[in-house]
């Protein structure tokens, strides 16, 4: 009898061990970053919940441990919660074979002293069309890692993707990575990892060379085929004119297939690529082989493991900008801007990024290495370049979460300041002008700077640059910065905040016979996840709008109607 006890002790003690392993495996998984989506909706998934990224972009060479000092102070001030920053092949592998992740070792520890979470950013074969990150004994060997060939015979610097050897060494230095990130990041500092950098070619639709000729002109793939409904054939038989564009990105995208998967298959963290923008409105001359507009479709089918293409903004129109987020908004793809330029005139369109869902936005070449991209960015890196983004940055990070989740599970809308052109500011206020020149001119900058939001019952009507008080003509802010940001909360409440903008909340043609009124204006902040009011907006803080200035506030709004007789 004894011995009977004690095997049964034993067994339970086996099983409930086994449940525990079990138990912290599930954990364990669950707790691994991932990208949901959900009625078009797509949220970024960290430690089991929607994850906001207030991220900002490290300069290319900012990589190594001697240079982080110069990285952390701008992360700080800018109340981000996430740095973007590459990890270069020819740091980890600077001889065939031989791997060194001291570096990265040295980044993860300081991140989370600093609270921070990473995107790890793979500059492999490609950066921005040319192979200049990976490692000498790859980008001198043109006969085993060949190069692309123009349709003249001229050789480019920028590597085929359909060289063999290249996407062998490639895969196996960035599965090295995986593997180490697998062994020393259980804790998950690493959210996400972009897989190449801009890839694609300048100054070629394609590789021409006798090797991938003979592939051009053979059928195409039939999961291609299959994916995107197309008849079988060669690629100029089925593409015709754009048959040298799509041939490009189809294999770009399979070489960054070929690691996202097998990436993935040793630690499933999300995966992205980004992406070279050409003109939505005029394409002339672009990064040809990249995921691009004209080519989403091809990537998703050639890169499924890859979570989504991320759009690079370094054109501060405004109509340009808004139809980029546009187009990389989509229910197949997560709003996500890795880089945008880090000049004044971007840091509003983070509100548009946020009204389409996006789960993170990132300014690039955020921090004081003493370099700086201008025209692309700012002409000098100060405290000023800073603020611009740190000031949206404070608002939403103490509810970073409460807003992700909000974006993912609701109806959330964003709109950024257009700029008035300075032909009407100067006609409205040129002395000789005539009264009928002045009107006119100064209802087309009140058009301009008038804003509606179809909130479904409700319309938001945002204006920019007029007073406080009274109903003033809206004539835009002198430098066009703001923005405004709202969530529905349900059918008739919204939560609000908003920059150098007033806000009105209007009844929509859905709502008839009925008078309508503000029932209460909260402003208050979240602790835990939980609302927290700090005192109700009435009177004068109500009767002209919802007034934004340069100090943060958020609002909870809630709209009401009532019927007379």
């Amino acid at each position: 009898m004894f011995k009977l006890l004690s095997l049964r002790r034993t067994l339970i003690s086996a099983v409930a061990v086994f449940g525990f392993m079990l138990n912290s495996m599930g954990a364990q998984a669950a707790s691994t970053p991932e990208f949901v989506s959900k009625n078009g909706r797509h949220a970024l998934m960290v430690d089991g919940e929607p994850f906001l990224m207030l991220a900002m972009q490290a300069n290319n060479s900012s990589n190594y441990p001697d240079t982080l000092k110069y990285v952390w102070p701008s992360f700080e001030k800018m109340h981000a919660n996430t740095l973007e920053i590459p990890v270069a092949w020819e740091q980890i592998e600077p001889t065939e074979g031989k791997f060194d992740f001291s570096y990265v070792d040295t980044l993860l520890q300081q991140a989370r002293e600093h609270n921070a979470r990473l995107v790890l950013l793979w500059f492999g074969s490609w950066k921005n069309n040319a192979p200049h990150y990976t490692p000498a004994w790859v980008k001198l060997n043109n006969e085993r890692f060949p190069r692309v060939v123009t349709k003249t015979g001229d050789t480019l610097n920028s590597l085929s993707p359909l060289g063999k050897n290249t996407l062998a060494a490639d895969k196996k230095a960035f599965l090295q990575l995986m593997t180490h990130l697998k062994k020393v990041d259980e804790k998950n500092t690493v959210i996400m990892v972009q897989v190449q950098n801009e890839a694609g070619t300048w100054g070629a639709d394609r590789d021409y060379s006798t090797m991938a000729n003979a592939v051009f002109n053979a059928p195409i793939p039939a999961e291609l085929v299959k994916k995107i409904g197309v008849k079988a054939g060669t690629w100029p038989e089925v593409f015709g004119k754009d048959a040298d564009e799509f041939f490009h990105a189809y294999y770009i995208a399979k070489f960054c297939e070929e690691l996202a998967s097998a990436g993935k298959a040793i630690k499933p963290l999300p995966m992205y690529t980004n992406v070279a923008l050409r003109d939505p409105f005029n394409p002339t001359f672009w990064e040809k082989g990249g995921a691009t507009d004209n080519v989403i479709h091809i990537w998703k089918a050639a890169a499924p493991s890859l979570d989504a293409v991320a759009p690079d903004i370094y054109n501060p129109d405004h109509k340009t900008v808004l139809k980029w987020l546009e187009q990389y908004s989509r229910n197949d793809n997560p709003l996500f801007v890795p880089e945008i330029g880090n000049s004044q005139p971007y840091a509003r369109y983070f509100f548009d990024a946020l009204g389409k869902g996006a789960v993170g936005f990132a300014p690039f070449g955020m921090d004081d290495t003493d370099y700086v991209n201008y025209p692309l960015g700012a002409d000098k890196y100060d405290e000023e370049t800073i603020e611009n983004f740190a000031q949206h940055y404070r608002v939403l990070a103490p509810m970073a979460r409460e807003w992700a989740k909000l974006s993912f599970e609701n109806n959330v809308w964003g709109a950024s300041e257009p700029v008035t052109t300075d032909a009407l500011k100067k006609l409205a206020a040129k002395p000789d002008a005539t009264k009928e020149e002045k009107e006119a001119a100064s209802k087309k900058i009140a058009e301009a700077v008038t804003q509606t939001l179809d909130l479904g019952r409700w319309n938001a009507e945002v204006t920019y640059g007029r007073p406080m008080f009274f109903t003033s003509p809206p004539v835009g802010n002198d430098v066009a910065s703001g923005g405004a940001l709202i969530a529905q909360l349900s059918e008739n409440e919204y939560l609000v905040t908003a920059f150098k903008a007033r806000v009105e909340f209007k009844p929509s043609t859905e709502i008839k016979d009925s008078k309508y009124m503000i029932d209460r204006i909260e402003e208050g902040h979240f602790e835990k996840g939980k609302w927290v009011m700090e005192r109700v907006w009435n009177g004068d803080q109500t009767d002209w709008g919802l007034n934004f200035a340069k100090r943060p506030h958020v609002l909870k709004v809630r709209m009401a109607t009532y019927k007379v007789k």
